[in-house]
């Protein structure tokens, strides 16, 4: 059994003075002999501006929303036993960031609110490594081994966090996981590298949709994708670095063996001088097969525009059909379930925009909180057919985060058949959840020094 607390807890400000207050759910189990030993698990979406709903109640919680097998919304909506959640082996909580679920910020009287202290990467990291300082010390976990995790633009979020808790707040972690990361060195960037690195996603997407060639076809997606995902790094990245200035001979060969790889035409790739975008790929790729289209964060899902024609979908066909089943079973759950009763509209996208995301330093800053703690490995998870947070810009983000190679040791990467939200498929929320297990069961170290 188990106990659920949910409510708010203050961010102060340097004076003292509550400036937000960020709402949580806290699970602990019962019975537990010695607390002290037992993880603490933190858990963040993404967005930014997303509440921790999505993690809540469908992943890693005690219980998750009804929906089928395969993710897709059923009515009546609600909520049932999680039989795979990792509860049994870490205690959670889920932490709304500002202005996501039920958090607020607090302007002072007659005064609009201080955005540059909530609403950018640094300052996010900065003052949830500060709430979280509070909670670990109101719940009594100072000496629990904890881990973070952190979905989507999360993974940015619990990168920058490794280091803050380190430095600020003098709290070192165990482990690091993160689901589905946006590395913003990799997405917001461009280039060759960045444009090509889409490649094997698109060979994934294309294989669930039946759009490869025959000879790809009949394979297991886990035979091709080493071969694209080889010939992204070998071929396309340089061939795409050489621009206006590559050869016919070279731009032929290369568009030949793209559309070989992602299912679109020749022509296609051709008229995008190699670099297609995912956003034509996603309105394309079935244009001459039925005229849907597929999901951006989940290319399993198919939408319906107004016009076949286009380089853009209308709409995202995965977020409409989440939202279908999410925001019904978050609100039920908080307020029915667990009586946490308000008025205040549980944000399921929060009002956090302009965002400052000038100097983010996560990537490396994750590499030094492991460098000065021993103890810290990284979990990294990834659904091949996530179109937004590819699974190979992933693990080009695990592969650059320690260029010395010295520490590759203490990094792992598990990819699933899904997408974005690898565990809203039956079978991946139990596998991802016992890739989480056997991660903090195998980083719990058990009187182990932290030393080199």
């Amino acid at each position: 059994s188990y106990t659920a607390e949910t409510g708010t807890q203050p961010v102060w400000d340097e004076h003292g003075k509550p400036i937000a207050s960020l709402h949580y759910t806290y699970y602990s189990r019962n019975n537990v002999k010695d607390r002290p030993s037992r993880p603490l698990l933190i858990s963040f979406n993404g967005g930014p501006g997303s509440g921790s709903v999505w993690m809540h109640l469908a992943y890693t919680g005690p219980r998750v929303l009804n929906i089928d097998d395969e993710g897709y919304p059923v009515q009546p909506y609600g909520v049932r036993e999680n039989p795979y959640s990792v509860l049994d082996v870490t205690d959670i909580v889920y932490v709304n960031p500002a202005n996501t679920g039920y958090s607020r910020t607090i302007p002072e009287t007659g005064k609009e609110v201080d955005r540059s202290k909530f609403f950018g990467i640094n300052a996010d990291i900065k003052y949830l490594a500060e709430w979280l300082n509070t909670f670990v010390t109101r719940h009594n976990r100072w000496r629990s081994p904890k881990y973070i995790i952190g979905e989507s633009y999360g993974g940015t979020r619990v990168m920058g966090l490794s280091l803050a808790m380190q430095n600020q707040q003098w709290m070192y972690l165990n482990g690091v996981i993160m689901v589905s990361p946006a590395d913003y060195k990799v997405i917001r960037v461009g280039g060759p590298v960045s444009s090509a690195l889409n490649l094997p996603y698109y060979t994934a997407a294309a294989w669930h949709q039946k759009a490869l060639p025959a000879d790809l076809q009949q394979k297991d997606l886990l035979e091709i994708l080493p071969e694209s995902e080889a010939y992204t790094i070998n071929t396309l990245i340089p061939a795409i670095a050489k621009g206006g200035f590559i050869s016919e001979a070279e731009r032929n060969s290369v568009a030949e063996k793209m559309a070989y790889y992602s299912g679109l035409s020749k022509k296609e790739v051709l008229d995008h001088n190699l670099d297609v975008p995912p956003s034509y790929f996603w309105k394309g790729l079935l244009r001459d097969r039925g005229g849907y289209t597929v999901g951006r964060l989940d290319s399993r899902y198919l939408g319906l525009d107004k016009q076949i024609s286009g380089v853009r979908t209308d709409y995202n066909s995965e977020i409409t059909s989440w939202l279908h089943s999410f925001t019904p079973a978050i609100n039920y759950y908080l307020q029915e379930v667990l009586k946490f009763k308000t008025d205040i509209k549980y944000n399921m996208f929060g009002p956090v925009r302009p965002w400052d995301n000038k100097d983010d330093n996560t990537r490396d800053n994750l590499r030094q909180a492991m460098a000065q703690n021993p103890y810290l490995n990284v979990l990294i998870q990834s659904g091949y057919y996530d179109g937004a947070t590819t699974y190979f810009n992933a693990k080009y983000t695990m592969w650059q985060i320690d260029p010395s190679g010295r520490m590759k040791d203490r990094f792992e990467f598990k990819g699933y058949r899904s997408g974005h939200m690898m565990y809203l498929r039956r079978e991946d929320l139990k596998q991802a959840n016992e890739d989480i297990r056997n991660f903090i069961n195998r980083t719990l170290t058990r009187g182990k020094s932290a030393k080199y």
